[in-house]
């Protein structure tokens, strides 16, 4: 550990704060997290945190989610830069004219959405519940935001359901293309392709596959396979050596998020000096993206 970790954990113990790091942050910033996970896993480690600050590596709707499950505490965002296109694809107003279009529709809201967007929300999900979640659902009928090739995923196991769908994607998960993956098989035959169900629906039937981060750690861990390759961010691999260090990695070319790799080790820093940046959000907007949020962890992984 250097200096700059050593400082950060030392301000976390005077702050009493707590640090929250995605799976697709920086090494560096991974390795001062006091958790590690998916959107789903680090929702429901700030619904239960004890810490008064939270600092979230993670994009904006992280952050943001973190602020709406704990209203009294400090949230923090170590770089307003990290934030996901995705989330950024759907807005309040055009997803209320979509329920107009669909009424009594009930609207399943990816957590990659903003506060404004939960808010208009009946349950958010995570990849980890998604199939799950809709399949709950008594409507015939459903609204999936934002991310069509993830509602395409979960059409694959939901025949029973009419899924309206937003035009929304991962410009990571997208760049992950057949051709991409059938060039690093080529290299690695014996390796198990793992990828995220963000990813096209050719990728997936391509795939061995499709998990969560979280997933994808949990089928490494118990496999007797001992090469894969992770078709997701690749600072998934990072986790993955901790996790299962005995195992081997492979990248798949141009898997990056650059709105990921925007938190440094001295923005973290910064953010506990300095207390910045806060993430603050109306109280009518909390109040009502709170219950979404909390049905989807309720309803588990």
């Amino acid at each position: 550990m250097n200096e700059l970790q050593k400082e950060i954990v030392r301000l976390k113990a005077e702050k009493n704060a707590i640090i929250l790091g995605h799976n697709y942050q920086r090494l560096e910033v991974q390795e001062v997290s006091d958790f590690l996970g998916d959107s789903y896993g680090l929702s429901v480690q700030a619904s239960k945190t004890k810490a008064d600050v939270i600092v979230f590596c993670g994009v904006d709707f992280m952050a943001e989610s973190a602020k709406i499950l704990n209203p009294e505490k400090v949230v923090l965002h170590p770089n307003l830069n990290s934030r996901c296109p995705m989330a950024g694809m759907v807005d309040a107003k055009s997803l209320r004219e979509l329920k107009a279009e669909h009424p009594g529709a009930p609207v399943v809201s990816y957590v990659n959405t903003s506060a404004e967007v939960k808010a208009e929300s009946d349950i958010c999900c995570t990849s980890a519940n998604a199939v799950k979640i809709v399949q709950s659902l008594p409507d015939r009928k459903v609204i999936f935001v934002p991310d069509t090739n993830l509602g395409l995923f979960v059409k694959r196991y939901v025949k029973n359901k009419e899924l309206i769908f937003w035009p929304g994607y991962c410009p990571t998960h997208v760049a992950i293309t057949k051709e991409r993956l059938m060039a690093v098989k080529k290299e690695h035959p014996n390796a198990e392709i793992l990828v995220h169900p963000e990813c096209t629906p050719d990728v997936i039937d391509y795939a061995d596959f499709a998990f969560s981060t979280e997933g994808i750690i949990k089928h490494v861990m118990g496999s007797p396979k001992k090469e894969f390759i992770i078709g997701t961010e690749e600072n998934m691999i990072h986790r993955l050596k901790k996790e299962a260090p005995s195992k081997t990695y492979y990248a798949v070319p141009g898997a990056t998020c650059p709105n990921m790799r925007e938190i440094s080790l001295e923005n973290v820093r910064d953010s506990l000096t300095k207390a910045q940046f806060k993430i603050e959000i109306p109280e009518d907007i909390i109040r009502r993206a709170k219950i979404p949020l909390e049905r989807m962890i309720s309803a588990g992984r």
